[in-house]
């Protein structure tokens, strides 16, 4: 773990936040699935949901991301991006963040 970086909790998370750094656990995923952009680009996605001792959100893992983490991994987003859909808040690793992988506890 790197000091003085700032992990945030989930629950800290607000809707149109960018460049957060945030931990948690794999609680659920769904199977990924393609998708295809209204610019006619083929995307994997794959729906989870990441919890912290604060709470949990929705986690959008798209392209390789949707076929490298499992249900019960521990991960770290990176400068990842927090929007709402349908009233839901939902956090990437957007076009300039990544997800890391932990090691269990």
């Amino acid at each position: 773990m790197l000091i003085g970086v700032d992990v945030m909790k989930i629950s800290e998370l607000k809707a149109g936040a960018g460049n957060v750094d945030v931990e948690g656990e794999i609680s659920s995923k769904e199977e990924p699935r393609d998708v295809v952009t209204k610019f006619g680009k083929k995307l994997r996605v794959a729906n989870a949901t990441l919890k912290d001792d604060s709470g949990e959100i929705a986690l959008s893992l798209w392209n390789e991301d949707a076929d490298s983490y499992s249900a019960g991994d521990r991960i770290k987003v990176e400068k990842g991006y927090v929007s709402e859909y349908k009233g839901n808040l939902q956090l990437s690793a957007g076009k300039y963040g990544k997800i890391v992988k932990l090691p269990k506890e």
